[in-house]
């Protein structure tokens, strides 16, 4: 889950900033000014939603390193960092990609998450607290799924979607701040206080509803990366590494935990919704009726 938050949250900051630069610009107020030119409106949504999920998506390898405080393995220094260097070497040449940055960081979670804009030059980073916990042959599964993450590319597969989703919050939240301050308040030049405090609660409620269609996304390629996983390390170890995490964290994860963990927690009801990962348990049952 860890590479989901990390790509959201550098998301959001860039569309801000995107936002107060065109609004310095100039070009946010001249639409506004003119009404509303909805061509115009699509044009200018799709350049700032894209423009944040792309933005983000290059900057992910970076970003996450600095974030978790990943050590790239340059020269293995250890048989532990030989057999990780040369596992995810093995992984990725079966799975036809180019060999990823590989780093472990100082954790006690059981965690290990895959990023990057290109397939051939991503990074795949697990941390102590994984390699501690479990086996090597769990451990091998573990990284043959964040392996096949990258050769779905399903980072970049999330910046399609959250590009699409940004653009269709913007233009709709404009829209319905628009219509708000035309037809409710009358207000016939310009744009009053009445738009722009519609367009940012229609954003905040547009942007929850839409981060429940990537979350689903997300939930839908956990399930293809397992298959990946079990693809290149074996079906059963990645069971077994399944049932690792599930040992690792027998109970509901505390929310501060829970939105870091690898397995994305437990839940139910509406807090489903928001969830990156599938339950555990579906997701071995999963693999255990694949034939």
């Amino acid at each position: 889950m860890k590479r989901i938050v990390l790509f959201l949250a550098t998301n959001l900051a860039i569309v801000l900033v995107l936002s107060v630069t065109m609004r310095i610009l100039g070009v946010e107020p001249y639409l506004n000014e003119q009404g509303l030119n909805l061509n115009a409106l699509l044009i200018f949504a799709a350049v700032m939603g894209f423009g944040g999920a792309f933005i983000s998506l290059a900057i992910s390898k970076w970003t996450a390193k600095r974030s978790v405080g990943a050590r790239v393995i340059e020269t293995p220094g250890s048989s532990e960092e030989f057999w990780l260097v040369e596992t995810v070497r093995r992984q990725a040449q079966a799975a036809g990609i180019g060999m990823p940055e590989v780093a472990v960081y100082d954790s006690p979670e059981v965690n290990a998450f895959a990023t990057g804009m290109n397939k051939n030059n991503a990074l795949v980073a697990v941390s102590t607290g994984l390699l501690r916990s479990m086996s090597r042959d769990e451990a091998e599964a573990v990284l043959g799924h964040e392996v096949s993450h990258v050769a779905n590319g399903d980072m970049v597969t999330l910046a399609l979607i959250q590009g699409v989703v940004n653009t269709f919050v913007m233009f709709l939240s404009r829209v319905i701040g628009h219509t708000v301050d035309r037809v409710v308040f009358k207000n016939e030049e310009g744009h009053g206080p009445a738009f722009f405090v519609t367009m940012i609660v229609a954003e905040l409620i547009l942007g929850i509803l839409a981060s429940i269609i990537v979350m689903w996304f997300s939930r839908q390629r956990e399930f293809r990366a397992d298959r990946g996983g079990a693809s290149l390390a074996g079906r059963q170890k990645m069971i077994s590494a399944l049932r690792a995490l599930q040992r690792a964290h027998p109970a509901p994860l505390p929310d501060k935990m829970a939105a870091f963990g690898i397995s994305g927690g437990v839940g139910g009801g509406l807090k489903r919704l928001f969830m990156t990962h599938p339950p555990l348990e579906e997701r071995i049952a999963a693999l255990e009726a694949a034939q």
